[in-house]
Formats: C-alpha cells, sequence, structure tokens
C-alpha cells in the first residue's frame, strides 16, 4: 500500500546483503532500496504468507533458516516460491545477510 517508513524497512538488510531472487540476478543492498522503492504501493492487495519454517543451522549470533512463501493478489496467479535466508544478530537486532528464493512452477 505504499504505507511505513521505508527506512525502518531497509535497517533490517546489513550493508553487504545479497538476494538472489527466482531470476538468478544478483541484487546487492543499493538494488534492494532501488526496489523496494520503485515497487513501493505497486502491488495493491499483495499478501505474503510463510510457511514450511525450518531453521537448518544456528551459531552465536545467526541462523540459517528455509521456508516457503507464497504471493496473493486478487484475480492474479499465486507465485511460490521457496526462500533461503542467512540471519545475523547484533544485540537485539537480527538483519538479513542473505536472500536465496527458487520459484515453484
Amino acid at each position: 500500500r505504499g504505507e511505513g517508513d521505508l527506512n525502518a524497512l531497509l535497517a533490517r538488510f546489513r550493508p553487504d546483503f545479497l538476494m538472489i531472487p527466482p531470476s538468478g540476478a544478483h541484487i546487492d543492498y543499493a538494488g534492494l532500496v532501488g526496489f523496494l522503492e520503485n515497487q513501493r504501493g505497486s502491488r495493491p492487495g499483495l499478501n505474503i504468507a510463510l510457511d514450511e519454517i525450518t531453521t537448518l543451522q544456528t551459531w552465536d549470533k545467526g541462523a540459517i533458516v528455509h521456508y516457503r512463501e507464497t504471493q496473493t493478489r486478487p484475480n492474479l496467479p499465486v507465485n511460490v516460491r521457496w526462500s533461503t535466508a542467512v540471519l545475523n544478530q547484533a544485540g537485539e537486532k537480527i538483519t538479513w545477510r542473505l536472500l536465496h528464493e527458487t520459484a515453484l512452477p
């Protein structure tokens, strides 16, 4: 809906963040900023649901998490993908280091 504080959202991602979407592109932190700015409010009715959440590994100050993400919008096909994320913790703050997504057919 284009609501919310973009800077607060971006604070959840490390400066060395890397995302690999289903297309196989490599999106760094600057690319993520541009993506979020361009996409803001552009998908009315978007709902994202996570399930099949599994913690694959943990260590002091981090974890690797694997989950299924289902995106739905009114009158559009459902978009489902598997995602693996590397998360880091500094104090009470958890940040994203890596997100790798694979689309389901």
